[in-house]
């Protein structure tokens, strides 16, 4: 961060550096004022002013509480602006502080699934996917969508932007850009378990007619990655070597994202649909109900669209909206 490749990652060390400053205002003083004091006021000089019975300085109270006070304010001010315009969810605005982004950019998107113990890189737009080892060109915006396999990680590239939390079903986002060109480091920040030492990866920046030619060596390489590799690929290994597909199965990450990889796996996104289904069921159960005015003739088309929504919920193995779910 402090070596920043990237605009987000140079903003985030000025702040870093901004915020360090501001501290030291305070404790240098108070650090020089402890060596002094006990200097000045040693067992041994007899020409300091000896006065036990002073306890209040009006000017010495105001210096000790308006400094930290205005430090304080100062890094809420930054801190508040900072948390806004580096949120990691906010698209890209700017290259770098000299350039504007054009607003027929394009960025470069990247599905990022945490595995254990390696990291999974999926470039939707062009069909390839990679293992540790991640590729981005200069001066674009880069988009990262991120998840997790089982445990939580959080993925980082200090030179590129802070770091993001991949979670087990559910996805988050990063939103970076690389500006100057060299291969750094990737890694997990988050321990998750035996191999968690050796879940690195090598990021390249590179200028875009390079990374054209990467995609095209990748995509001749041959090698699909397919839901029977992803669940081969999915299980723990440590130190793993980069490997790379010439395509990848259409929704891999979206079923990675909603742990349904494996045939006959109910995705979470069904399944908390159908968890909304059967609390609204139960509100609606609880509500006062006005007595009818006459007997209510039974609908056959209600009574088959009743039979057809047990059918398909039954049958994706999740209980129908309002039944009791037993462990």
């Amino acid at each position: 961060m402090l070596n920043p490749a990237g605009d987000v990652a140079a903003q985030q060390g000025d702040l870093v550096i901004l915020a360090t400053a501001l501290l030291l205002l305070i404790i240098v003083p108070v650090m020089v004022l402890i060596a002094l004091f006990a200097w000045r006021y040693r067992q041994a000089n007899t020409k300091a002013t000896y006065t036990p019975e002073w306890h209040h300085s009006t000017a010495l109270e105001l210096v000790i509480w308006s400094a930290p006070l205005l430090i304080i304010i100062c890094l809420g001010a930054v801190t508040w602006t900072s948390t806004h315009l580096l949120d990691p969810y906010r698209p890209i605005g700017r290259i770098d502080a000299k350039r504007a982004i054009s607003a027929a950019a394009k960025p470069l998107r990247v599905q990022v699934v945490a595995l254990d113990w390696k990291w999974l890189f999926i470039y939707p737009d062009y069909g390839i996917a990679t293992v540790n080892e991640l590729a981005a060109p200069l001066d674009r915006p880069i988009a990262f969508e991120l998840t997790a396999s089982s445990v939580m990680n959080s993925f980082y590239v200090p030179n590129l932007a802070g770091q993001i939390y991949a979670m087990p079903g559910m996805t988050t986002k990063l939103n970076a850009i690389v500006n100057r060109p060299g291969n750094f480091t990737g890694f997990s920040s988050n321990f998750s378990g035996e191999g968690f030492s050796g879940m690195h990866f090598r990021f390249h920046a590179v200028p875009a007619q390079d990374f054209d030619s990467w995609v095209r060596r990748i995509r001749t390489g041959g090698g699909t990655l397919d839901r029977a590799r992803y669940l081969t690929l999915a299980k723990p290994s440590a130190d793993t070597p980069v490997m790379r597909f010439a395509g990848v199965a259409p929704g891999l990450f979206d079923a990675a994202a909603n742990r349904c990889v494996a045939p006959g796996e109910t995705c979470m996104r069904d399944m908390m649909m159908a968890d909304a289904g059967s609390k609204h069921a139960m509100a609606m159960s609880a509500m006062p109900m006005s007595k009818p005015a006459g007997p209510i003739e039974a609908s056959t088309t209600t009574a088959k669209n009743s039979a057809d929504d047990t059918a398909r919920l039954t049958g994706a193995g999740l209980s129908m909206p309002g039944a009791q779910r037993t462990n």
